[in-house]
């Protein structure tokens, strides 16, 4: 009998072994499409053309850093194959390019698509496809809805967070303000608009004295500006991507306008907007941040700033370092790559949510010194925390303490 027994016994263990060992193997690797031993397949959708042209430069940062990324080993032993296409912010375009990505290229996931129409036209498909639309390169605050849109998230701070920093600021220190907005007439500046109201209450309708609205299909916003200035108003909203936030700085340099002017935190690039529009004309701009900028000499010693630059030099040499968009890029490819190194061998489309929906207080160096990235199964919103800054000589100087605000989907 003890023979009997131990021959069971033996073979019982051997069965656990090949059990466990098959489950372990199960375990370390799940694969969705767009997924394998060797490879890592994620789409992204840039407006390389058109109006809002100038953020194609994060685009190709983050290529630049996805080859980094290759050449030191990949993640988990995995190469990223990086694969972006042109929609020049033409929603109707990324549509094609949202379906291309993901039933031709079979990708894992979209990663950091950016402009809030055009993530907007893709937001329904990516969901019913059950396909991560992840880090979506625009603070719209409806990518904050993981009750209704568990497969999409935003990545930096909120529009609507950001103006009511700014409404609050007004509140304080100039109560008496006369607000002249000028908005980019899609959800993007609706949203920065609705941010603004909710922060100035009741009084928004004393306080803004007019609502102007441009499209981006204009070649430029000259004759707004001129509008603007003739109802007298003393704080300038200027609520535009690019392209028209330099306009609009040019424009009211020429005319003589000089109020109090708020530009928001998608064009505070001292490359593609303040230096085009003239250093001396963007002086005493007031807006808000979350991220170290280049130009400033405070991060002149600091590791995470030398890092970046060193990335800059090696990988991307031709790119603009004073091109808010690199650094932009650097840091949201810094946190993809945080996601997937948490993924594991777990390479599935819900993995990926479930890891980007789990970072607790990560940082990327690009970061401001108190800023974290926070996610949670019920908050989709990484970054809801700025610091005011003013434009004085050739660079923003930081003012404040850093400043929560959270406004949910």
């Amino acid at each position: 009998m003890p023979a009997v027994t131990g021959k069971l016994a033996a073979a019982s263990l051997a069965l656990a072994l090949v059990a466990a060992s098959a489950s372990t193997a199960s375990a370390q690797k799940k694969y969705d499409t767009g997924a394998t031993d060797t490879e890592i397949k994620i789409g992204n959708i840039m407006p390389y053309s058109g109006p809002a042209s100038a953020y194609g430069i994060i685009g190709r940062t983050e290529a630049a850093y996805f080859k980094k990324i290759n050449e030191e080993g990949g993640i988990n032993g995995r190469k990223i194959n990086y694969i972006s296409y042109d929609d020049a912010y033409s929603p109707p375009k990324t549509v094609e390019q949202a379906r291309k990505l993901v039933e031709s290229d079979e990708v894992l996931f979209i990663f950091n698509s950016l402009g809030t129409p055009p993530n907007s036209a893709i937001q329904k498909y990516m969901n019913s496809k059950k396909v991560p639309q992840l880090f979506v390169a625009t603070g719209a605050t409806k990518w904050n809805d993981p009750q209704n849109f568990p497969w999409t998230m935003g990545w930096q701070p909120n529009y609507q967070s950001e103006t009511q920093i700014y409404a609050k600021w007004l509140l304080k220190n100039k109560p008496d303000a006369k607000i002249a907005v000028l908005y980019q007439n899609d959800d993007y500046g609706k949203d920065y608009l609705k941010g603004l109201k909710d922060g100035l209450g009741a009084k928004a309708a004393s306080m803004i004295v007019i609502e102007e609205s441009y499209e981006t299909s204009e070649p430029t916003i000259d004759n707004h500006i001129v509008k603007l200035k003739s109802t007298g108003a003393d704080v300038f909203m200027n609520i535009t991507t690019p392209k028209f936030a330099a306009q609009a700085i040019k424009k009211n340099a020429e005319i003589g306008w000089k109020p109090l002017h708020f530009l928001n935190n998608v064009s505070a690039s001292v490359g593609s907007v303040m230096k085009p529009a003239g250093f001396e004309n963007g002086q005493d701009i007031i807006s808000a941040d979350y991220l170290k900028d280049v130009s400033d000499p405070e991060w002149n010693n600091d590791a995470g700033m030398k890092e970046f630059l060193a990335f800059m030099t090696k990988y991307f040499p031709e790119g603009d370092k004073l091109d808010k968009g690199t650094i932009v890029g650097f840091a949201v490819a810094q946190t993809l790559v945080q996601v997937l190194k948490q993924c594991g061998d777990d390479l599935t489309r819900a993995n990926v949510m479930k890891q980007a929906a789990n970072l607790k207080d990560f940082r990327t160096e690009a970061l401001l010194p108190g800023i974290q990235i926070n996610t949670s199964a019920t908050d989709f919103a990484p970054i809801s925390q700025l610091r005011l800054e003013k434009f004085k000589g050739e660079r923003w100087e930081l003012f404040g303490d850093v400043i929560s605000a959270d406004v949910g989907g």
